[in-house]
C-alpha cells in the first residue's frame, strides 16, 4: 500500500510544470527549514555574513501582485565571521536590496 501511495504521489509531481514543482519543493524547504548563509560583500571585501537562516525571501507589493527590490529573513550575525555562534551573536531580522547589494546565499557546509 506504502509503495502504491509512493508511485502515485511521484506521477502527480512529473505530471506537474517545472514551476509547479518548484513551488512544492520551496514550501517544503520552507516549512523544513535550511541552514543558510548570507555573505556580504563590498568589492572583493566580505563585510558582513548572517548564519542559521531558516529562509531568505523576496517582499511582496502591498496587493501581492509584484516583487519589491529587497530580500530579508532571520539570521545569526555572525561579527568574527567564524561561520560559529558565538556569545553575544544574536539572530536578528536583516534585509538586503535585490539590485544594489553583492551577496551571496548558500546552504552551510557545516
Amino acid at each position: 500500500m506504502k509503495s502504491l501511495l509512493l508511485v502515485a504521489l511521484l506521477l502527480l509531481v512529473s505530471a506537474c510544470t517545472q514551476e509547479s514543482q518548484n513551488k512544492f519543493s520551496r514550501s517544503l524547504q520552507n516549512w523544513t527549514g535550511t541552514n543558510g548563509v548570507l555573505d556580504i560583500y563590498m568589492g572583493e571585501k566580505l563585510v558582513k555574513r548572517f548564519i542559521k537562516i531558516d529562509k531568505l525571501s523576496t517582499a511582496q507589493s502591498t496587493s501581492g501582485n509584484t516583487a519589491r527590490d529587497y530580500r530579508y529573513g532571520y539570521g545569526v550575525l555572525d561579527n568574527n565571521l567564524n561561520m560559529k555562534v558565538d556569545p553575544g551573536e544574536k539572530k536578528i531580522y536583516f534585509e538586503i536590496s535585490g539590485y544594489a547589494t553583492p551577496y551571496i546565499f548558500y546552504d552551510s557546509p557545516l
